[in-house]
């Protein structure tokens, strides 16, 4: 699991990114972005919607699987980055690890290049 303190907290905690953040589309997610003070660290939400799926157990399995790839894909992230990964297609919970491994890392590479 993602350490406290890499996530959002407060109601308006993700405010910021969907004003002034870049967008980065991926070919099953959506991944949103805001460089912060390099001196904190990166915060990451994962949002899953009802229509990807009616049951809870198969977002929270997407859930959960974004956020173990962010976290052992560490040296990735910039510090002091606001993510916000927006999930629209159901198959990330049935898709092999190593293809979502290249999605989440695909687009981890472009945020620190912009």
């Amino acid at each position: 699991m993602i350490a406290l303190r890499h996530r959002f907290h407060g109601h308006g905690g993700l405010r910021g990114v969907y004003q002034r953040g870049q967008s980065i589309r991926g070919p099953m997610m959506n991944l949103r972005f805001v460089h912060r003070d390099p001196g904190r660290p990166y915060r990451v939400a994962v949002v899953v919607s009802r229509k990807v799926s009616k049951s809870a157990v198969v977002r929270n399995r997407i859930r959960r699987r974004i956020y173990e790839l962010v976290r052992t894909s560490d040296k990735d992230v910039t510090p002091g980055t606001d993510l916000v990964f927006t999930v629209f297609d159901e198959q990330l919970a049935k898709l092999e690890s190593a293809k979502l491994q290249t999605i989440v890392s695909g687009l981890l590479s472009k945020t620190a290049r912009q």
